[in-house]
């Protein structure tokens, strides 16, 4: 083959190549990505760093330092069930990083689970809670262990009536108003499981018993099964001085319906655990606050904004505030800190700058200058993360990786805790 067939081939490779990876193509490792609020651009566009390292661009200049595999990026619609999407993702990546395929899995399969859960739940309570669409990683963990997976080829759930999105509006109010009747009804009888059934099959689906895939039959449980996910091999952690560290808690927040508790590490042994599940090739499913000035889902970035105030942060970096425990009490004590949004963490990168970001995985369709990835800044990760998730192998102080801290009080809280959930309870996501 001649040169110039050479190159035209690896051309050709590469191109094909750009269009089957997974992530975003301007996400390339060791590359720089150029976000310029001033300069709109079309999302794949890549400006070219100044040469000249006196010379600083304009807008929020990252290098990626480490990206992990991950699926393509996908829209909740007007759902509250961020929780489903991050989560799926979540598992998505594990299942590839235990050396299995890149699969698209059934969201609306766990949220329909979900939502008879949620249904039970409130008429057991006594309508002392809420019925809603939202809920935290551990619950879709929770339901795997019970109900199983499936492909969202199999169950890709109904779209909202006259259009190609999810839309659980409806559900809420129709479902909602069924069990707010139940419930001043005092005693109940033995059909009202059925009639809120038929009513999800209507809106969410009818979720299959057993689906056919790749030429054989399948039960949910079976499927989870042999793509090697294992419910129990995930820890929830946090981080809040309102309760004992080394000791797990119920996190107080509206959407941990089920009870669940979570591990509960000082602030910075939550940082070093997240930095050693990346560079050992592990990603997070994290749980945060998303209603912030800084948080610009549209520019694909999120900082915390200097305390002087100013908008000069929008056009380009600026120092953040030092956020140490204290700071991260206050803020969820005066409730500016809220539950609001899950995500799915896959990267570290820096600015121009050095300062460090979390590359996170959002669900919200792709959209914006980086296609549906946001960088949050270390400030904001340290003020704004309510919890994570993560496989236990993290926690183990010999793992692979670059924690600067041996997170000991983090694998004692771990072991002590094993996450025990109570499955009952109300959900209001975003």
């Amino acid at each position: 083959m001649s040169q110039r067939n050479n190159w035209t081939f690896l051309f050709a490779l590469a191109f094909c190549l750009s269009a089957w990876l997974p992530f975003s193509p301007v996400m390339l490792l060791g590359q720089d990505v150029v976000v310029d609020p001033a300069k709109p651009v079309a999302a794949s566009t890549q400006d070219e760093v100044p040469k000249d390292a006196q010379k600083k661009p304009e807008g929020y200049v990252f290098t990626i330092d480490r990206l992990i595999d991950t699926t393509p990026v996908k829209d909740q619609g007007q759902t509250g069930t961020c929780w489903s999407f991050a989560t799926a993702s979540f598992v998505e990546s594990e299942v590839m990083r235990m050396g299995g395929p890149q699969l698209d899995l059934s969201e609306m399969f766990i949220v329909r689970k979900m939502y008879e859960r949620k249904a039970q739940n409130y008429l057991w309570r006594q309508g002392k809670t809420n019925f809603g669409e939202g809920a935290l990683a551990h619950d879709y963990i929770n339901t795997i262990e019970a109900a199983g997976l499936v492909p969202e080829q199999v169950f890709p759930g109904n779209r909202a009536e006259g259009g190609s999105g999810h839309d659980h509006a409806e559900v809420e109010a129709v479902v909602g108003g069924m069990l707010k009747a139940l419930e001043g009804r005092g005693k109940l009888g033995h059909r009202w499981h059925d009639a809120v059934s038929a009513v999800l099959d209507v809106y969410v689906g009818s979720a299959p018993e057993r689906f056919d895939w790749e030429g054989k039959s399948w039960t949910p449980t079976e499927f989870r099964d042999h793509l090697g996910v294992c419910p129990a091999d995930y820890v929830n952690l946090t981080s809040f001085s309102h309760h004992p560290f080394g000791k797990p808690f119920v996190l107080e927040i509206p959407d941990n319906f089920s009870g669940g508790s979570f591990d509960n590490v000082p602030l910075d042994d939550l940082m070093a655990i997240m930095n050693r599940a990346i560079d050992s090739g592990y990603t997070v499913a994290w749980d945060g606050d998303v209603s912030e000035s800084g948080f610009v889902a549209d520019q694909g970035f999120a900082v915390l904004p200097p305390e002087s105030g100013g908008q000069q942060w929008r056009r380009a970096p600026e120092s953040e505030p030092a956020v140490d425990q204290r700071m991260r009490q206050d803020a969820f004590e005066a409730m500016s800190t809220t539950d609001d949004h899950l995500m799915h963490l896959v990267g570290r990168a820096h600015d121009q700058n050095g300062r460090a970001y979390y590359i996170v995985k959002n669900s919200w369709g792709v959209k914006g200058k980086l296609d549906g990835y946001v960088y949050l800044s270390e400030g904001y990760i340290r003020m704004k993360t309510m919890a994570i998730s993560v496989h236990r192998d993290v926690l183990q102080p010999g793992l692979a990786g670059g924690a600067n801290s041996d997170a000991g009080t983090a694998t004692s809280a771990a072991e002590a805790g094993k996450t025990q959930e109570n499955k009952s309870g109300p959900g209001n996501d975003k």
